[in-house]
Order: C-alpha cells, then sequence, then structure tokens
C-alpha cells in the first residue's frame, strides 16, 4: 500500500510539473528551433504508428494505369514539389523553413500505397502536411498514390516529360471541380 501511494504521489507531482511547464509557454515551439531530440523521437514514433495503424485497412487499388499516372503527375507537380520536390530539384523557396522537413518522395522507394493514401487524404498535424482530402476525392488521391509509386525511378527528364502541362491542366481541373460543386 505504501508504493501505492508513493506511485500515485509520483504520479499526481509529474502531473502538475507538466501543466506549469506546458502553462509557462517555454518550451521552444519555433519551426526554426529543432526539438531536443526525446521528444523529436517520440513525436517520430506517434507519427509513423498512428499512420500505419489508420492506413491498415485500407485496400489498394491497381496502381498501374497510365492515365492515373499521369493525371497524379498532374497533381504533384502543381501542388507538392515546393515541399516535397522533384527529380533534379534541390530545394525551393518554402522547404528550408518547414520543420520537419518533408520527406524528398523522389528518392524514397518501396513506399507502401495504403499508408502514402492515408496521408495524402487526411495529412499529418505540426508538419505543414495539408489533408488533400478535404479537396480532392479518393480517386484523384489514389491517382498522385499511383505517381508516388513511379517517382522514384523517374530522370529529371522523365519527370519533365511527364509534368510539362501540368500547372494549365491542374488549373482546368480544379475550375471545373469548382463549377459541378
Amino acid at each position: 500500500m505504501k508504493i501505492l501511494k508513493a506511485a500515485l504521489l509520483l504520479l499526481v507531482l509529474a502531473g502538475i510539473g507538466g501543466g506549469i511547464f506546458i502553462y509557462s509557454g517555454s518550451y521552444e515551439i519555433g519551426a526554426d528551433v529543432p526539438h531536443a531530440q526525446p521528444v523529436y523521437e517520440v513525436l517520430e514514433t506517434l507519427r509513423d504508428r498512428a499512420v500505419e495503424k489508420h492506413a491498415a485497412d485500407i485496400r489498394v487499388p491497381p496502381l498501374d494505369d497510365p492515365g492515373r499516372i499521369a493525371e497524379g503527375a498532374e497533381h504533384y507537380a502543381a501542388m507538392c514539389t515546393g515541399c516535397h520536390l522533384a527529380p533534379g530539384m534541390d530545394d525551393s523557396e518554402i522547404r528550408p523553413g518547414l520543420y520537419p522537413q518533408p520527406p524528398e518522395l523522389a528518392t524514397q522507394k518501396d513506399e507502401n500505397p495504403a499508408e502514402q493514401f492515408w496521408v495524402i487524404k487526411h495529412g499529418i498535424k505540426f508538419t505543414a502536411m495539408p489533408a488533400w482530402g478535404a479537396t480532392h476525392d479518393d480517386q484523384a488521391i489514389w491517382n498522385m498514390v499511383s505517381f508516388l509509386q513511379k517517382l522514384p525511378s523517374l530522370t529529371p527528364q522523365q519527370y519533365a516529360q511527364m509534368t510539362a502541362n501540368a500547372g494549365n491542366e491542374h488549373e482546368e481541373h480544379e475550375h471545373q471541380h469548382h463549377h459541378q460543386e
């Protein structure tokens, strides 16, 4: 009984201490100051496990359709390269200010398509990854996943060829999408 009381007291004191720390505002929250390593590792594990769990039951459709890949390339070029770059792209104006740094998707091989779908659809809190499911239907998101599966194998020239008209076509799709609502 004595150990239980001591454990309970320790838990209450830790809660009070945590509350004081949180309300003090002393934790460095700016994106230009990295998290302490233990905090970073906890957040990274939380993110990875949550995405894995939430994506576990997602059924992946066939992803090798050329039309699906082409539309995904169009979306990627219009919406993703500022943060995730493209083959042959070294940096962007926004990327250096992002923390944590978004993954360079052109170098991410063998990624789980169900997890990619979930992340694109729902986004990731505190990472600047938006929830594209708010503005794009599942079909468009699967098209992006189809392209992401192909992206790591593309040369800069192949990428440029696939996305040559992406900006114009993306604007046209968005215009049509808004008029259908």
